[in-house]
């Protein structure tokens, strides 16, 4: 399994950005994907989750409203479209796919369980 984030970079406080996700080495469709996020000097943190078809998704508190997760399983790519930036969500943007199948929705632990973390995408707001 390889995840590759791309699209990070630096911008104002209030702008946007839209991050990518490409998946590849298996089948992912039963395998929920996610985005999290690793600030400097904490720990990595959930930012969103959702299923191939879109129809669920979650978000952590301080992301929702703001951001918004999205998938093309007729591409592998995952995508995370992020306006209002405030600075405190610069760090390092990591993509993961859930380690076992669901079959429905996100499951019963929407938030955890991911991982085959890629290399990940630095975005930098600044105020």
């Amino acid at each position: 399994v390889q995840l590759q984030a791309s699209g990070g970079g630096l911008v104002q406080a209030g702008g946007s950005l839209r991050l990518s996700c490409a998946a590849s080495g298996r089948t992912f469709i039963y395998y929920p994907m996610s985005w999290f996020r690793q600030a400097p000097g904490k720990e990595r943190e959930f930012v969103a989750a959702s299923s191939w078809s879109g129809s669920s998704t979650t978000y952590a508190d301080s992301v929702k409203g703001r951001f918004t997760i999205s998938a093309d399983s007729a591409k592998n790519m995952v995508y995370l479209q992020m306006n209002s930036l405030k600075p405190e969500d610069t760090a390092v943007y990591y993509c993961g796919a859930k380690n076992y199948k669901v079959y429905s929705g996100l499951g019963s632990n929407p938030t955890t369980g991911f991982g085959s973390w890629g290399q990940g995408t630095l975005v930098t707001v600044s105020s």
